[in-house]
């Protein structure tokens, strides 16, 4: 099949459903192409145990409520099924079970083929595809005998699934910590850290963190100034529980960086070191751009390129990426305030014969 649009939107997730939602108060014809066979299954694919670090009240995309106790934490089915009920409820035009094999550049805008053999075309395209594509796993990895299981976070769903015996889970960021103390309930658990972290406090008097830094505009720093790079920087999560001394009165060893591995033996900076029987790589991700034929938006290690979401090729955007514009962009909740941003932009920069359509919304 054939489609031609205006606006072609790759994914639909929480990013794309949110620049969906403001799209559809335009006259301009967008579609989405979702890799999935169904609304959230990004979501119902990863680890079992994994809640949201923001409360509901924080954790709705524009137009809809997340429904539930407010100052609690939606579980990851129960925010699929929202995100799916979402896409339902305002019946946005999605294309499902279409994975995107080859993004191109043609006469008058962009070309998308799919795995299943249809082509899009349209004048734009935003990615939507959200930062976590491709676990990063460093290269000491192929050091591990043969006989040692390797997971990632997308791989890996419950301890279940883990053989016995010792675990290592190398990275301390808000997956690693959960998936090390999950673990600690069955298992005996190294967590290998890296730089120092800050963690944020559930509660300050009272209250949710996350409705302090709301009211205090940290969630709308930007990006560029001093003391948003100073927050990218060091890049705090959310404690709920998973300070690394909860952790080890929970039975994980905390160890520092992993430096070393040679079959079953790791060796951590501190000089320590341990046998252990499995792996979880908790190390960060990259962006998976081999799909994408247009090298002006990948760096030298096919990372995309973009200032707020915009690209340097014209009509090319992307949306849902961490610290796109302001420290609300990593978050469920910020990025409805991209989305409209990036709607406002789209409609700037279309052809100026098409702007007495446009929604007064957006041109006032």
């Amino acid at each position: 099949m054939h489609y031609e649009t205006d606006i072609l939107i790759i994914g639909a997730g929480q990013a794309g459903l949110a620049l969906a939602y403001h799209l559809k108060s335009t006259t301009l014809r967008y579609q989405l192409v979702e890799r999935n066979a169904q609304i959230g299954d990004s979501w119902r694919n990863r680890y079992d145990g994994l809640t949201l670090f923001t409360p509901r009240s924080f954790s709705a995309l524009p137009g809809l409520a997340l429904q539930g106790y407010p100052k609690g934490y939606a579980t990851r089915d129960e925010f699929a099924d929202y995100l799916d009920h979402y896409a339902n409820h305002f019946g946005f035009p999605i294309h499902l079970n279409q994975e995107i094999c080859l993004l191109e550049q043609v006469e008058g805008g962009f070309q998308t083929t799919t795995q299943a053999g249809d082509k899009f075309s349209s004048q734009i395209v935003v990615l939507a595809t959200g930062p976590f594509q491709k676990p990063k796993i460093p290269s000491i990895a192929k050091n591990f005998a043969p006989e040692i299981g390797q997971f990632t976070p997308e791989t890996y769903k419950n301890a279940a699934q883990i053989p016995m015996g010792t675990v290592l889970v190398v990275g301390d960021g808000a997956s690693g910590r959960d998936i090390a103390e999950e673990l600690a309930r069955t298992h005996p658990v190294l967590l290998a850290t890296g730089r120092s972290r800050r963690l944020l406090p559930e509660k300050v008097l009272g209250k949710s963190v996350w409705w302090w830094l709301d009211k205090l505009g940290m969630m709308r720093v930007s990006a560029q100034s001093a003391l948003g790079q100073y927050m990218r920087r060091v890049d705090p999560f959310p404690e709920r529980g998973n300070h690394l001394s909860d952790l080890q009165r929970k039975g994980v060893q905390v160890q520092k960086s992993l430096i070393e591995v040679n079959g079953k033996t790791v060796r951590f900076s501190s000089g320590d070191t341990a046998q252990v029987d499995s792996v979880i790589w908790a190390t960060g991700y990259q962006d998976n751009s081999d799909w994408m034929a247009i090298p002006e938006v990948k760096d030298g290690e096919g990372n995309f390129i973009h200032e707020a979401g915009i690209s340097p090729v014209k009509n090319l955007y992307f949306i849902g990426r961490s610290w796109q514009r302001t420290r609300g962009s990593a978050l469920i909740a910020g990025v409805g305030e991209d989305a409209l941003y990036l709607t406002k932009h789209i409609l700037q920069t279309w052809d100026i014969s098409r702007a007495d359509q446009v929604s007064q919304e957006f041109v006032s």
